[in-house]
């Protein structure tokens, strides 16, 4: 008789399970139940069952850190992998390099997933939530230093408010390098502590595309930062975890720009506003006074002497002193305000930059910025900052080269 140990058993019996074909790649659907991840080897133990029968499984960490979503008790999955033997217990079970949720994507129910998480957290409520700043001097911008969106973020900001300095740090938003790129770029300009806003963003995609600004690393990357952060990820209909977590949310990168930039033309007519404003304010507030001052000279008169007037006019000296300082003050503050935005403004202005040498060129309505831009037939206006003179094209090269010949 050939006497066989346990261990002889479940060695041969792994190796015919290992060995037939059919179990080595199977897709097995069921209900998840036991679910189990272990620390720190990141190992996932889980039952799979239906109405009838029920299978044992593992999904090791090298398997299991590529899945997109969180597996839980109650969600029915389909499971591709292999069939074998753990010779320690002599149970078969099934050997998961793979998995699936059954009636919903794998993006969508992480999606769902970290979302609902977020908001247990309590991290998207909105009295958590940084004001932006009225008037930045720097804006930083993370996003890809050759997309469409950092183009449009410059056009507006020089158009809107070309007093703020962009601070722009490229990034890679798409792909598996996308996420960590993202949340580096974050920490970067952050921790300079120069930044009074930043946007985070992208142009639109897919939702693979947009993938990395719904990972929890960038997310919980904007929950840390200390500078307001506005999220402008993709279309007006995209909505990624980044949107909701961020001090607010852009529908597109261009709608962030307008957010985060004032509209120089609107704070020119403000500071006129108050300036005007003020001037009435100050003239009303003196009228009254002199007209007080004046009733109280006229009852001085019925009065025995200034003992009556006395009292009043010690204390008319006092609020008259106090409102005299009160809106020298103001006044001095507002003007010193007034007069560092026109300087900034007025160094922008092209008609000062013509009155130190320059000039713009033109052809018809056309600004010409590139001699290959000029049509050589037709006549150029060149502005000075006094007048324009109208001139003809004598040559291209070839007339350089007559006047490096001279």
């Amino acid at each position: 008789m050939n006497t066989l140990k346990v261990s002889q058993v479940n060695t041969y019996i792994k190796a015919l399970l290992d060995g037939s074909e059919p179990l080595r790649n199977l897709f097995i659907e069921g209900e998840i139940s036991n679910y189990k991840l272990y620390q720190p080897s990141g190992h996932m133990y889980f039952t799979l069952k239906d109405e009838k029968a029920q299978l044992k499984a593992v999904m090791f960490s090298s398997s299991a850190y590529k899945l997109r979503f969180t597996p839980e008790n109650g969600m029915r999955v389909i499971c591709r992998g292999r069939i074998s033997v753990y010779e320690k217990s002599g149970e078969y079970q099934l050997y998961a390099e793979d998995m699936q949720p059954v009636g919903v994507g794998a993006l969508n129910l992480a999606y769902e997933q970290l979302k609902e998480k977020l908001f247990k957290e309590g991290v998207c409520d909105p009295n958590r939530k940084k004001p932006l700043p009225e008037y930045p001097n720097k804006i930083g911008v993370v996003t890809s230093a050759i997309g469409a969106a950092v183009q449009d973020i410059k056009n507006i900001t020089s158009r809107r408010y070309p007093l703020a300095e962009l601070v722009i740090a490229p990034t890679v938003v798409q792909g598996e390098k996308a996420a960590p790129d993202i949340v580096r770029s974050i920490q970067l300009l952050d921790s300079r502590g120069d930044i009074d806003v930043m946007i985070v963003g992208r142009g639109g995609g897919s939702i693979e595309d947009l993938w990395a600004f719904n990972t929890e690393e960038v997310a919980r990357a904007v929950i840390a930062c200390q500078t307001p952060v506005v999220s402008a990820v993709g279309h007006e209909s995209d909505f990624t975890i980044c949107d909701f977590v961020a001090d607010l949310r852009a529908p597109t990168p261009s709608a962030a720009a307008e957010l985060v930039c004032p509209d120089m033309n609107a704070l020119l007519n403000h500071v006129r506003s108050l300036q005007y404003t003020a001037e009435l304010y100050i003239s009303a507030f003196v009228e009254e006074l002199t007209q007080q001052l004046s009733e109280l000279t006229d009852f001085s008169a019925l009065a025995d002497g200034d003992t009556l007037l006395l009292p009043f006019e010690d204390r008319l000296t006092i609020l008259k002193n106090r409102m005299d300082t009160s809106f020298e003050q103001r006044a001095e503050i507002e003007f010193h305000r007034f007069s560092a935005l026109a300087g900034r403004l007025n160094a922008l202005s092209p008609l000062a930059v013509m009155q130190r040498g320059f000039a713009v060129v033109k052809q018809a309505v056309r600004v010409i910025t590139r001699a290959a831009d000029a049509d050589r037939n037709k006549y150029l206006t060149v502005a000075f900052a006094d007048g324009e003179l109208s001139c003809k094209i004598c040559g291209g090269q070839d007339h350089e080269q007559e006047r490096n010949e001279l």
